[in-house]
Parts: C-alpha cells; structure tokens; sequence
C-alpha cells in the first residue's frame, strides 16, 4: 500500500473514530459546545492542516501522519474538538515529538476556554513601559484597584519593564496578574519545542520582533492557568485540558530522553589547543543559532503567515 493510500486509510479510520466519540459524548450530555462552534468543520480543517505538517529535523522531516501513531492523532484531535478549540482559528497548533502527535492551545485558545469554563466574561492585557505610572493595592493577597497611565511616547518593545492582565467574571469580579520583565524573560528562557534553555530575546527572534504580543500573551497565559486550575476538575472539557496538557509534556520530555540516550561521554586525557576553546564557543553559539531557527519557523509553520499565534 503506498504512503498516499496508508495517509488517506489513516485519516478515513481516525476522524470517524473522533466523531463517533464526540457524537457519543453529546449523547450522554457530557459536553455541550459553542453555538457557533462545528466539530465537523474543526475536525476537517485539523485533518488539512496535518497533511502539511512535519516533523523536525531530527526526525527527517516527515509528514506527521506517516510518522505519529494512530492513538496518539486521534487523542490530539479529540482533546481539541472537547475543548471547543480550531486551530483554522489560531486556538492551537499541533507538534510531534518522536511518534507523538500533540495538541497545544495558543493564547487565543486558552482565552477561548477560560471564558467556556470557568464564567469569564472579559480578559485584557497590556505591557508596561518605562515612564508609565501604575498603581495597585494589595489585599488579602490579591492585586486590587489597579490603574496605569502611559504616555504615547513611552510605547517601545525596548522600554517593556512588565505586563499585566485583567480577568472580569460575569458576577464583575476582576482578577489582576501582574509580571515583571524578569518574571517574563524567564518564562520566554523556557524553549516549549525542543526543551532546552535558550535566549530568547535574540534580535530578530520571535520574542524580540514582537516583544509587546509576547507579553501580552504571558501574563494572559500565565492568569488564565490559575482560574482553570481552579475550575471543576471532573468536567469533560477540563478532564482534556489536562490531558492535553500532560501529553504533551510527557512527550517532549520522551523524545528529549531518546535524543540525550544517543549521546555517549567518553573521559579522555588530552592536550588543549590554544585555540580550542574559542573554536568550542563559536561551534556552539552557532549550534544555538541553528537550534533557535528551528524552533521559530515551528512556531511560524504552526500560526500562519500573519503573526506567531497572536
């Protein structure tokens, strides 16, 4: 059977497979979706987007269709049609490591999500430049009465000094996360495609072209974790998110495990070049060039020509 007729079998097998679970879970009244939103369509316009998508290079660039298992496509697809989520949308992004296809929300998903679970009504965020007044109070532990002034003359991504993002429930009450730019460049220091640590201010990286989305897109990420944390942990949808969530960190840490498994360390005794270590340190920091591109064009190949998921 060729490659083509093995995808199509595949995909014909998986996508009625999903169907008939969601079907099955709208029979029972476990999962009731947006007006709006069409499993059908989402689940059509995933199986298209996955036909032309890769895995890395360390895995030969191959089609994530050949490569990942059946079980773990179709619990991808099925973790974002409970969810609500389509990534036609820019909600989420599918990623392989190894055999291993996963689904993980963008910001925008997890936005779309937190508003389904947990009875938000509104969420906002804005970042924080040098000369901007801001104050807040703090009571029982919690930001309150929160205001910011900025002047137009301040807004420059090189003047970021922290971000913040308000959530409003649809009883009014409103939840304040507040993030430094320390807090901020940490969180970005945390490769999410390869597992690695890296800059990731790099000029002309992802986080430096667009430092102001990027913060944005933290400290949302980083308010709404703790209001669906706090949600019904038995409900179907959040039974899935943590689900997605797990798999996908169990995966990466899989596939960083297999690759450090080929590495062998052999104790040597040797004479040192003089040269040697600035020869050792140029084939790194390219090493890291290298690594960095990757990870940016998986992010791009994932979002859109239009931006990277905002």
């Amino acid at each position: 059977m060729s490659n083509q007729n093995q995808v199509t079998t595949k995909k014909n097998t998986v996508v009625e497979q999903v169907t008939a679970k969601v079907q099955q879970f709208q029979q029972n009244g476990e999962i009731h979706f947006p007006p709006a939103y069409s499993p059908e369509n989402a689940l059509k316009s995933a199986y298209l987007m996955l036909q032309n998508i890769k895995t890395s290079k360390n895995d030969g660039n191959r089609p994530v269709l050949e490569v990942c298992t059946k079980e773990s496509i179709a619990n991808s697809l099925l973790d974002m049609v409970v969810q609500g989520l389509n990534p036609a949308k820019k909600q989420g992004y599918f990623i392989a490591y190894g055999n291993q296809l996963t689904f993980q929300r963008s910001y925008m998903g997890t936005m779309a999500v937190t508003k389904r679970v947990a009875g938000v009504k509104e969420i906002n965020a804005m970042p924080i430049y040098e000369g901007d007044e801001v104050n807040y109070e703090i009571q029982n532990g919690k930001i309150i009465n929160l205001s910011h002034k900025q002047k137009f003359g301040s807004i420059n991504k090189e003047n970021i000094i922290g971000a913040y993002c308000t959530i409003i429930t649809k009883e009014n009450e409103i939840y304040t996360e507040l993030m430094t730019i320390e807090e901020l460049r940490k969180a970005w220091s945390k490769a999410q495609f390869w597992g690695k640590d890296q800059a990731s201010e790099k000029k002309g990286s992802t986080h430096d072209e667009f430092k102001q989305e990027m913060a944005k897109k933290t400290v949302i990420n980083r308010a709404c974790k703790k209001f669906l944390n706090s949600s019904d942990d038995s409900s179907l949808v959040m039974q899935h998110i943590n689900r997605s969530d797990e798999a996908a960190e169990e995966a990466r840490v899989h596939e960083e495990i297999q690759q450090n498994a080929n590495s062998e360390i052999i104790d040597v005794e040797y004479e040192v070049d003089p040269e040697e270590p600035k020869q050792i340190e140029d084939n790194t920091s390219q090493q890291m060039d290298v690594l960095q591109s990757q990870q940016e064009q998986m992010e791009y190949a994932t979002t859109g020509p239009n931006g990277p998921g905002f």
